[in-house]
């Protein structure tokens, strides 16, 4: 039997862009012959992935999933050709075994992560269903959530193109259902509204400073002294500040409460502290 050398493997990789593990079987299939082993993956299928490889992927869709002991939570991010596919019951497969493998074995190394569940590696799943669906696909986003007490909601719109993951940790373990109805809704919420933190203090210098290059811009439009002026753009920057900080927005089930005063009232009723302090959010 000829022996397949990892460059080889590698050489072919680069020619077909399959998945390494399917390259070396290829190799071994035909003796290591390098045209031969190019033949055998086009027949396969799998050699349609490279060819597909540069062209736009302006649709796509959202998964998230939860571990069984709801510990850990995944949402991942795929893009595709068209509308169709990502509504295809193949694809909506695809991104669910993903979204489960992020929750089980975390976003490092993605690609070359051996399936939980299946034969093969990630890239090589994210190949053949490639080639099965005849669209290029590009995984854009994924990220693994993990709590030790608590729960998680998630949220995808009807569409699957607005994607949300909250945990809701606490100090002491608690089951109750309205825990988890709580972490849902404040998902439906931030899909409804524009979010980039959780708290004031999290809004990155970056996004201040360009708000208030714009805020000082407009206000000394106005001809007014610079006391007043300054004054005008603190408050506009604490008016911006409630309005993408999730804790101070007005709660889209019940806008007379904020998310904030939802979290401490429902912790009330639980007889636990609830944590709120972070969330993904990912839209086409």
């Amino acid at each position: 039997m000829t022996t397949i050398t990892a460059s080889a493997v590698k050489n072919l990789r680069q020619i077909t862009g399959v998945a390494m593990m399917d390259c070396k079987k290829a190799l071994v299939e035909t003796n290591g012959d390098i045209e031969a082993a190019q033949d055998y993956l086009r027949k396969k299928g799998q050699a349609k992935a490279l060819k597909k490889s540069s062209r736009e992927t302006s649709e796509g869709a959202i998964f998230f999933t939860t571990s069984a002991d709801g510990k850990s939570a995944g949402l991942v991010k795929v893009a595709c050709e068209t509308d169709f596919v990502a509504r295809n019951d193949k694809f909506q497969a695809f991104i669910k075994q993903l979204a489960d493998q992020v929750c089980e074995q975390g976003v490092d190394n993605l690609l070359a992560q051996q399936l939980v569940a299946g034969e093969g590696d990630v890239e090589a799943l994210l190949t053949g269903t490639i080639a099965e669906l005849g669209e290029n696909m590009q995984i854009l986003d994924s990220r693994k959530m993990e709590i030790s007490n608590g729960a998680f909601g998630g949220y995808i719109h009807s569409n699957g193109k607005i994607g949300v993951a909250v945990p809701l940790e606490t100090d002491q373990p608690c089951d109750d259902v309205r825990l988890e109805k709580l972490a849902r809704d404040i998902a439906m919420h931030i899909a409804a509204f524009p979010a980039e933190a959780v708290k004031a203090d999290q809004v990155s210098s970056e996004v201040l400073e360009k708000e208030k290059e714009v805020f000082t811009a407009q206000a000394r439009e106005s001809g007014k002294p610079d006391n007043i002026i300054e004054k005008m753009i603190d408050g506009r920057l604490n008016k911006f500040l409630k309005e993408i900080c999730v804790e101070s927005q007005p709660f889209v089930k019940d806008p007379q409460v904020s998310v904030s005063q939802l979290v401490e009232s429902t912790a009330k009723e639980l007889g636990v502290n609830i944590n709120f302090s972070t969330f993904e959010k990912y839209q086409f």
